[in-house]
């Protein structure tokens, strides 16, 4: 019994390990495209006509 609450634990915690870093790459990630968009529209703020 007590192995089998071991395994379900050791499971549990490898799944959360690799959707955390999962998370964690998508959240760089689309942060550096924020910046790369962000730093475009500054960069063409001269262009822009209102």
């Amino acid at each position: 019994m007590e192995e089998r609450v071991y395994k379900m634990v050791h499971r549990a915690g490898a799944l959360n390990i690799a959707v955390g870093v999962v998370v964690l790459v998508v959240g760089i990630t689309s942060g550096i495209l924020l910046v790369i968009g962000g730093s475009r529209l500054l960069a063409g703020k001269s262009k822009i006509l209102f």
